[in-house]
């Protein structure tokens, strides 16, 4: 699986141009600032050690530019087992220094090396065993891990006391290392005592035997529709075992794009902990063997493992096909295929980054493509490298869905972006009509979500009170994609069940009458003296909330880019000391 993006902590804003250099360089990496010190981060905090100690619990590699001392303090009561220490290391505020300090089972020297790279500077590195032998036991390089990190220290002490080695299979990075390799006329001799075996075999491993399993099984499944994936781990597991191979050998599972989304893909992808990734029929190898010739399981089995493979297990039941074969090198799966579609419809709140939610940043760093009207993709903020923008006019909500599906379909992962919450007259109503409606058999294995934003209405409540305190409902004055005659009733019943109303959409260049008889139609049941806000620009440049009462209303004192309130007979105005006013809706019901 692709490694976990870390978290970069400053304290300062003089940290910031070398925190975004080092997250320029690790794609979905996140900058976290303290409160009051930082801006333009990702995520705000107001307790380093309480930050710090979360990120460490949730196993997310740490890049602290700050002092080592403050984070050896910080973390010093959580440390108890090395397995589970994520990398931490420390970097100097000016790009200096980068020290690895924690997670050396977990490539913090890897790490170290990056960062110090991309800096233009040396790495602090003090294992003595990755400078003697120029190479890291603890943490091997990606396409191979190590089957018993436990006898890892031991056997590196030994190493490094003077005892020589025998390697048993191939991996260059071992080969071509510094370790005291005996030679082929050494190998059986008394006293090459370690051994370091590369297999994908199951083997027992032992203290004076490292055991480093390359990942290079591909495996293969289809006729996957009717199965219990619980029944997929089962019969996967098998297959491994009777050919003899280590589960930590699997390097992907890989299917047809007809099964995107196939919950028992899903099931075996998580419990081997490796990406599940999809073929097109047209780019599968052509079998020569009689036996397999009609066996796609065993066609996307050699297509995935590549040129110099081969079949080594194939199973046909009745619940599904499965095809195993063996790369000549470590796969790459991320580079095979597809990954599954994911399309994110987004709320970004009604303002820039301080109104997005830390999911939505996260999602907005992690996608491929971001898709949205233009206005609203510019509140999103910058697009990191690599990452595509698709503009589009701000009324064509449908073929923008329809473009997104599209593209989350090919493998992409796509980010719909909306203002305020997407669910509330945006964009993810308009995503599930396209699906609803045109029902495309591609869009079925597409994996999506809904990431919800604050709303205009709540932005607009929010920075005068509390007028939605009470009951309440949110009315749309569009008459684009629903009649003026259903508008009216709902406007009626609302103001006779003596809702608190938020209207969307009050007036554009196209519809001016509508906020006019929209009032008309409160007025029959609402008193004149009723509180109206005016909520305009909110989270933006030139914002203004203003408070009027229902009789004083006006259409013009609207547009596009305000949300009106309209309280109930319950909404009560509260003066303040200098001249402003509170508005808010009593949570008791007086009548």
């Amino acid at each position: 699986m692709n490694r976990i993006p870390p978290a970069i902590v400053i304290l300062g804003h003089n940290s910031l141009p070398i925190a975004k250099k080092i997250s320029a360089h690790f794609p979905g990496s996140q900058i976290y600032g303290l409160i009051d010190r930082t801006s333009h981060t990702d995520i705000n905090f107001s307790n380093f050690g309480e930050t710090l100690r979360e990120l460490f619990a949730t196993e997310t590699p740490i890049i602290a530019i700050c002092a080592a001392g403050i984070i050896i303090r910080t973390l010093a009561p959580m440390l108890s087992d090395k397995r589970a220490e994520p990398a931490v290391l420390a970097v100097a505020e000016d790009g200096s220094a980068v020290v690895p300090l924690l997670g050396g089972l977990h490539g913090v020297n890897d790490l170290a090396r990056e960062i110090a790279a991309a800096l233009g500077v040396q790495p602090a590195i003090t294992t003595t065993g990755d400078i003697r032998f120029r190479t890291a036991l603890l943490s091997p390089p990606q396409g191979y891990s190590l089957a018993n990190p436990e006898d890892a220290k031991t056997f590196i002490s030994n190493l490094l006391a003077g005892a020589k080695v025998r390697l048993e299979g191939k991996a260059s990075w071992l080969s071509e290392s510094n370790l005291p390799l005996a030679q082929p006329s050494e190998r059986i001799a008394p006293d090459a005592k370690l051994t370091i075996r590369v297999t994908e075999k199951a083997v027992l491993p032992a203290p004076d035997c490292l055991v480093y399993h390359p990942q290079i099984v591909a495996v293969a499944l289809t006729k996957l529709s009717n199965i219990e994936p619980e029944i997929a781990v089962s019969l996967v597991q098998k297959l491994l075992e009777n050919a003899g191979l280590a589960p930590a050998s699997v390097a992907g599972i890989f299917a047809l794009k007809d099964e995107m989304g196939n919950p028992a893909l899903e099931a075996v992808s998580q419990y081997f902990q490796v990406p599940v990734r999809f073929l097109n029929l047209s780019e599968l190898v052509e079998l020569d063997s009689i036996e397999f010739i009609e066996n796609q399981a065993a066609q996307i089995a050699l297509t995935a493992a590549g040129a110099n493979s081969h079949l080594i297990e194939c199973d046909r039941t009745l619940a599904l096909n499965c095809a195993i074969a063996l790369a000549a090198e470590p796969l790459d799966a991320s580079a095979i295929g597809v990954s599954r579609g994911k399309l994110a419809i987004v709320g970004t709140g009604p303002g820039g980054a301080p109104w997005m939610s830390p999911e939505v940043k996260q999602i907005l760093r992690e996608a491929t493509d971001w898709v949205g009207y233009k206005f609203y993709l510019d509140l999103a903020g910058t697009l990191r490298e690599g990452q595509q923008r698709h503009d589009s006019d701000n009324r064509e909500e449908i073929d923008r869905a329809r473009f997104a599906l599209d593209l989350a379909a090919s493998g992409k992962s796509v980010a719909v972006v909306s203002s305020g919450d997407p669910g509330i007259f945006a964009m993810a109503a308009a995503v599930f009509e396209a699906i609803d409606f045109d029902a495309k058999p591609e869009w079925q294995g597409i994996d999506i979500r809904v990431a919800p934003g604050i709303s205009a209405m709540q932005a607009a409540a929010a920075a005068i009170g509390a007028p939605l305190g009470h009951d309440f409902c949110a009315i749309s004055l569009s008459d684009i994609l629903k009649p003026w005659e259903v508008i009216e009733q709902r406007i009626s019943a609302a103001a006779i069940a003596d809702f608190a109303i938020a209207f969307y959409n009050p007036v554009s260049t196209q519809r001016k009458w509508q906020l006019g008889r929209a009032i008309e139609i409160l007025l029959q049941s609402r008193d004149a003296k009723t509180p109206v806000i005016l909520g305009r620009n909110l989270g933006r440049p030139g914002q203004s909330v203003r408070v009027c009462t229902l009789g004083e209303f006006r259409p013009e004192d609207a547009d596009m880019r305000t949300l009106v309130i309209v309280g109930s007979s319950q909404t009560r105005i509260i003066p303040r000391k200098y001249g402003d006013v509170w508005v808010y809706t009593p949570r008791r019901y007086e009548k």
